[in-house]
């Protein structure tokens, strides 16, 4: 399929989406204040800079795109441009996961990922997904997953 767009307008609106503060983590954050949780913000001595961390529970969230971290659902397409430069940053980007996952893990945080699908799903409520996520506090689990 081609792009609706030029290339330059293309490259303007990639480099326009923000690594921080995006609407999902926004939301998470939200729902997490208002059931007393409170947490720190992108905190730079954590490895990956988790967007958010619990301190109290020596937990992490990230809360990862599925475009950019390459999940395999439904939200996720391989770019039909410049396909080597993608393939190649998106596998750079699922290995730094793993080697921040274990980096966390070895440090003994526990690790929860909330996946764009699971807040995007038509079906999903994102309050639900915050109980379950408190839910997950309440156990011995290291870690912690939710997808759409």
């Amino acid at each position: 399929m081609v792009d609706i767009v030029d290339s330059a307008t293309r490259s303007r609106m990639m480099s326009g989406i923000k690594g921080r503060n995006t609407r999902l983590e926004v939301l998470i954050r939200s729902l997490l204040h208002r059931r007393g949780f409170r947490f720190r913000l992108n905190v730079a001595d954590l490895p990956g800079k988790p967007d958010i961390v619990l301190p109290k529970y020596h937990a992490v969230i990230f809360v990862h795109g599925c475009f950019w971290h390459g999940h395999d659902c439904r939200l996720f397409k391989w770019p039909k441009t410049r396909p080597d430069f993608w393939r190649t940053k998106i596998f750079r980007n699922r290995q730094r996961d793993e080697q921040v996952l274990e980096s966390l893990l070895a440090a003994g945080w526990r690790v929860a990922t909330i996946w764009e699908c699971a807040i995007r799903n038509r079906d999903a409520d994102p309050a639900k997904l915050v109980d379950e996520f408190s839910a997950w506090l309440g156990t011995q689990n290291k870690t912690w997953e939710a997808r759409g």
